[in-house]
């Protein structure tokens, strides 16, 4: 039985014609990725960043923590800033006030990942689009990665697991 949140999910994605494109696309680059960092994750497990991080991993990704307070976290080296990650990374997911987006997204660009991911809080950051539309880097914002993750792809890796 699919739970009241899973059935809300499923219809609110798809609602418009607009979310159920981006919704498709978030499934496709889901698919793909393989590399996350997480800027602004927290080393504290009751945070919200903790949770997402650990979900991300534990469903098989990389996830390359970026908190300057932090050595490790979920056992993974913790870098001070996206600057000292010395390896590409496919996705940025970040984590931080809205008024640091914009400086967060400016380092980003250096690391030319396929996606920067806002999680739900940050804010709507339009004016962040084109000029990351034309670094082919897509910008992803209030959506939470582990969400989509949860109901886009969690069940067709419970599928095929079960056949």
């Amino acid at each position: 039985m699919k739970s009241t949140f899973g059935s809300w999910y499923s219809k609110k994605v798809y609602a418009t014609p607009e979310l159920a494109k981006e919704t498709g696309e978030v499934e496709e680059l889901l698919e793909q990725v393989k590399t996350i960092a997480i800027v602004g994750i927290s080393s504290n497990p009751t945070k919200d960043s903790h949770f997402v991080g650990r979900y991300l991993q534990q469903a098989g990704y990389k996830i390359v923590p970026v908190n300057p307070g932090a050595e490790t976290i979920l056992g993974e080296t913790s870098y001070p800033s996206l600057s000292d990650i010395p390896f590409p990374v496919d996705v940025i997911d970040v984590f931080r006030r809205p008024d640091h987006i914009p400086a967060v997204v400016e380092e980003a660009i250096t690391l030319s990942p396929k996606i920067i991911w806002l999680q739900l809080g940050t804010g709507t950051h339009n004016e962040l689009i084109k000029p990351l539309e034309d670094k082919n880097i897509r910008l992803i914002q209030n959506r939470c990665i582990k969400v989509d993750h949860q109901f886009l792809i969690r069940p067709k890796a419970e599928a095929a697991a079960s056949s």
